[in-house]
């Protein structure tokens, strides 16, 4: 015991130091290498936290839910990071920093321009940054009730981070529970984690090697079911997916590849074909699109985004840093994304504006713009933040209404509902296209906390869009989604004596952008399953590149191409099918 006490001081001492000068990777250094095979990381003993698990219908919060705090460690290298986050965050929610010397943040971030009101500091030294890895999740114990904070022991031999949690959960007066004690030790990181709300989260494979027989860490073996289990006795997990871990990835953490933004749809990072993690990723999605489902026992919706490349192109399977757009972080109505560059950054953002409309996008450079990187330390900002959720949630979950040629039966819109105190009320407001206002609709209480309403039948080719808001017996009310009215779901009525998608089945949206420099975005929409190719050809109508060749899944898929490797001038993106052939002039400057 007396040598390991003498270690961990020499440790605490040690990480303490460098915190302030050479931050901390996310991954190992080379000091933290040597003392792995003599670092205790289980049978942590805890203040005040239980290592029992909780009792009662537990339930982990999703990461689009509402927040009462966002958590940050502030280290000096990273200010211009931290201080563009907490700019962010600071009208959405409060920020709780972690940081020995307040004064000096509180000035940096008042010379910034950022307002403090709701910034609280904590009195506390650190190891690192990497906010995300070692802090806890919150969960209900009583599923919208009584918030409580789940820890589990972070996989790098730094314990000032590894008892960041309890501290916290001590200075907000948040009960903890923690997975420190044998046999219910854990190692993990809340990077290599990701929840949906309803009792389903998905992790690289990297939680069970972690956790295996003769694992580097000292924890008891266990077995993949045994790891579900404590999952689920602490957590209120009962359907933990694992996915293969990645070549070119060092960290093997889930937010580097796919993010849940809603509980039915995936953000997927994607590669050019063939390059990097690009061929995995996708072996992964299939794995997870053939083997589980959604909340709503249907197929995950999936939106591809593509990973950016350094400024000569590398991947990471060629030295290029590990870049993705997959790495955000939800603010309640504001979503903070890493950024990189310009000609990448504006793809990302419109793709994210499309998938999540009324949601406050806003881009933090984490490539060298601000004369740091915290991207070539191995992570990006989802990974130097975390949250812990508010006391009594008001859950709103809505499977979004697809599109239809029904113009003659009302559209049945059913909402799961539920707050501790009872929902008094919920509305279903609606419009048809984007003009006027929107028109309000009583929904109906038809039991097991769902409610229904109808959205009357609508005529010719019209889109509707709609939000749903709902009041407790308490009088908390909320909206999903989020942001409504600016945020809202959207489905398009098709006029039955209107053959144009119906017949033609496959059709490209706008291409954008265009004029185009970089990544060019080509949106398709299917209406059938359908055979068929997109190419991109020149003046000449020359084939210059094959976009996709294959059946085109129905619904609406983004393609990529990268139009920085083409000459300038006029081009068309085309595409063929067995029924009909559609060009779109694309101009490449």
């Amino acid at each position: 015991m007396k040598k390991y006490i003498l270690l961990t001081l020499f440790t605490i001492s040690l990480f303490a130091i460098n915190a302030q000068e050479e931050p901390l990777p996310r991954g190992l250094t080379e000091e933290e290498k040597q003392i792995m095979s003599t670092y205790q990381f289980s049978n942590y003993n805890p203040e005040r936290a239980s290592t029992n698990p909780p009792q009662g219908n537990l339930r982990t919060m999703a990461e689009w839910e509402e927040i009462e705090y966002l958590l940050v460690t502030w280290v000096p290298n990273y200010s211009n990071t931290l201080t563009g986050i907490v700019e962010a965050a600071v009208n959405e929610c409060k920020v709780l920093i972690i940081t020995p010397n307040e004064s000096s943040v509180e000035n940096t971030l008042q010379n910034a321009g950022v307002s403090t009101d709701s910034v609280v500091y904590m009195d506390r030294d650190y190891n690192s940054i990497w906010m995300r890895d070692y802090a806890a999740n919150t969960v209900y114990k009583d599923w919208n009730d009584s918030l409580i904070l789940v820890d589990w022991i972070y996989n790098r031999p730094r314990p000032l981070d590894n008892g960041a949690p309890e501290a916290y959960a001590n200075f907000l007066n948040i009960p903890i529970y923690q997975m420190t004690n044998a046999p219910t030790d854990v190692i993990a990181t809340g990077g290599n984690y990701m929840a949906d709300g309803f009792g389903t989260s998905v992790s690289s494979k990297l939680i069970t090697d972690e956790n295996d027989v003769g694992n580097s860490f000292g924890v008891t073996p266990k077995t993949e079911q045994e790891l579900n289990d404590i999952f689920s006795d602490f957590m209120g997990i009962d359907n933990y997916i694992k996915v293969e871990r990645l070549p070119y990835d060092d960290i093997d953490h889930i937010d580097m590849q796919i993010k849940f933004i809603d509980e039915e749809t995936l953000l997927v990072s994607e590669y050019p074909a063939g390059v990097a993690d690009g061929p995995q990723i996708e072996a992964n999605l299939d794995y997870i699109l053939d083997n589980f489902t959604s909340v709503y026992g249907t197929p995950y919706r999936v939106i591809r985004i593509p990973a950016p490349p350094s400024t000569g192109g590398a991947y990471p399977d060629n030295n290029g840093y590990y870049r993705t757009y997959a790495n955000q972080v939800f603010v309640n109505n504001t979503v903070i994304v890493p950024f990189y560059r310009e000609e990448y950054d504006t793809i990302a953002q419109r793709i994210l504006e499309d998938a999540m409309p009324g949601y406050n996008i806003v881009g933090v450079n984490v490539d060298y713009e601000s004369g740091e990187s915290l991207i070539a330390s191995g992570g990006a900002i989802h990974c130097i933040t975390h949250a812990v959720g508010v006391q009594d949630p008001l859950i709103i979950s809505h499977q979004r209404l697809d599109d239809t040629y029904d113009n003659l039966n009302p559209y049945q819109a059913t909402a799961y509902i539920s707050h501790r105190s009872g929902i008094a009320s919920a509305t279903l407001h609606y419009k048809v296209g984007t003009g006027g206002a929107y028109q309000s609709i009583s929904m109906t209480d038809i039991g097991n906390d769902d409610w229904q309403a109808l959205i009357p039948a609508q005529n010719g080719e019209v889109d509707i869009y709609y939000y749903i808001e709902a009041t407790a017996n308490s009088g908390k009310s909320s909206t999903r989604p989020m942001p409504a009215p600016d945020g809202y779901w959207k489905f398009t009525v098709f006029d039955d004596g209107d053959a144009s998608l119906e017949n033609e089945e496959i059709e490209v949206l706008e291409v954008y952008p265009n004029p185009a420099s970089a990544i060019t975005v080509i949106p398709v929409k299917a209406n059938a399953d359908e055979e068929g190719v997109i190419e991109l050809v020149d003046a000449t109508r020359r084939r210059v590149e094959l976009i996709y060749e294959g059946k085109f899944p129905q619904g609406k898929k983004n393609h990529f191409i990268d139009a920085n490797k083409y000459a300038e001038g006029t081009y068309s993106v085309r595409i063929v099918s067995n029924k009909r052939v559609e060009t779109h002039a694309l101009v490449i400057m």
